[in-house]
């Protein structure tokens, strides 16, 4: 199979000016933030944004005939490379998580009016939304034992359960809420998909949950988001908020996730290769007993060690991409379950030999570096836990095998005696029935 991930010149130019964007005006940005009030940190952002719209390149994850612009898989996982750079980024071309994929949802599974007064102000800007899966009593990679229940009563839903780490929660204009709507129904089609907006009735956020990424309250996480826990108390919703069909949300679920697999694992690739960069401009610039560290040879092993993985890693999504486009989505579900579980692993480890030879320096928060640490931990969870998508990979492999009889004692010899009659003419064998 030839794997083709170049790009033609046109879009070669974009990717330019997108690197430029990034690297010279919104990492610097990326490094005060925090120290932004929500009114300021809007006002240096509409300008970039804007800019991005005026460029064509503005929610570029999307279909023409949604605001986007049809890249496609490889096209977008080339620009997801250059945003994973900087945590802002994404936000700034339209495409931050969790609103590029709910937006993805609602385009396959809203109706007109809904995508109306949904959609179309997510992809402009204008709303920003959550996901709420996960339930604290519940395992967060079998969502088929979600416990939150909406019950049909005349035009409306009845929403009772208990939520936590929804994306996004504690600042979202609305929320899509998974919740069991038909118990008795085959066990991925027990769930529904609803609409839940901010200030209804029942709804309770009752916290934003502390995580390795989001430490602390107030100043330090005011631009950042987060994860928070919800309550949904006969929690009263239309029943022109459900989106799709009853019984919907699973399949509404994975059409949200694996393309954002891929994009979530190209944005970990410029997370990479940024503090990959910075690790060897370290190794050249800093000495140690008399010698630069480029020239010790544990630092050595670190560079080359990264550099492959990256590349490989890289590579590896790039073929995920071009399967998609090429092939489907159904076809590409192995490659994105690759990417995401081996990707998180080495973001992590590319990024933990990045602070080891910047030294206590590296486990400052001088350097994004620290940062970057606690949330590549996250991705190994996040999306389906490395052990879901071990699983998913092992069983999509073994699937091409059968079993055979007599395994290992028989079955060799056995190949061994087939090998020698297909060969016969060839070999110096003793002729049938003759003292071997």
């Amino acid at each position: 199979m030839a794997w083709d991930f170049r790009t033609d010149p046109d879009f070669a130019r974009e990717l330019d000016w997108i690197r430029a964007l990034v690297v010279e005006e919104i990492e610097p940005l990326d490094l005060v933030r925090q120290r932004m009030s929500p009114a300021n940190w809007q006002a240096v952002t509409e300008p970039l944004k804007q800019r991005v719209k005026d460029r064509g390149l503005w929610a570029a994850h999307l279909d023409p005939e949604l605001g986007g612009q049809g890249f496609g898989q490889v096209k977008l996982a080339l620009m997801h490379e250059i945003l994973g750079r900087t945590g802002s980024a994404p936000n700034i071309f339209g495409n931050q998580a969790p609103d590029s994929g709910n937006s993805e949802l609602l385009a396959v599974g809203a109706t007109d009016a809904q995508k109306e007064r949904w959609l179309w102000p997510l992809l402009d800007g204008r709303l920003t939304s959550c996901f709420s899966l996960t339930e604290p009593h519940t395992a967060g990679s079998d969502p088929t034992g979600i416990k939150t229940a909406a019950v049909r009563d005349g035009d409306d839903y009845v929403i009772n359960g208990h939520k936590w780490f929804a994306s996004n929660a504690s600042r979202a204009d609305f929320i899509l809420v998974f919740a069991v709507t038909d118990p008795d129904a085959e066990r991925h089609r027990r769930a529904s998909m609803f609409v839940v907006e901010r200030g209804t009735p029942g709804l309770e956020i009752v916290r934003n949950v502390h995580t390795m990424h989001h430490p602390y309250d107030g100043e330090a996480t005011r631009n950042l988001g987060g994860h928070a826990e919800l309550r949904f108390t006969d929690c009263r919703v239309p029943a022109e908020n459900l989106i799709g069909e009853p019984g919907d949300a699973f399949l509404l679920a994975q059409k949200r996730l694996n393309g954002g697999r891929i994009h979530h694992a190209m944005r970990w690739i410029g997370q990479c290769r940024r503090a990959f960069d910075m690790l060897c401009e370290r190794a050249v610039s800093r000495t140690s007993h008399g010698k630069r560290l480029a020239d010790q040879q544990l630092i050595q092993q670190m560079v080359t060690r990264s550099n492959i993985e990256i590349e490989a890693f890289r590579l590896l999504t790039l073929k995920a991409a071009w399967t998609w486009d090429n092939e489907g989505p159904k076809a590409a579900r192995q490659a994105v379950s690759e990417v995401k579980y081996w990707g998180a692993q080495i973001l992590h480890d590319v990024v933990d030999r990045t602070i080891q030879v910047h030294g206590a320096l590296g486990y400052s928060t001088d350097l994004p570096l620290e940062e970057m640490y606690r949330l590549a931990r996250n991705f190994r969870l996040a999306d389906g836990a490395d052990e879901v998508h071990i699983q998913q990979i092992a069983k999509t492999i073994l699937r091409g095998y059968e079993a055979v009889d007599g395994w290992p004692t028989e079955h060799v010899p056995t190949r061994r005696a087939a090998a020698e009659r297909q060969y016969a003419d060839w070999l110096d064998l003793p002729a049938p029935g003759s003292a071997s």
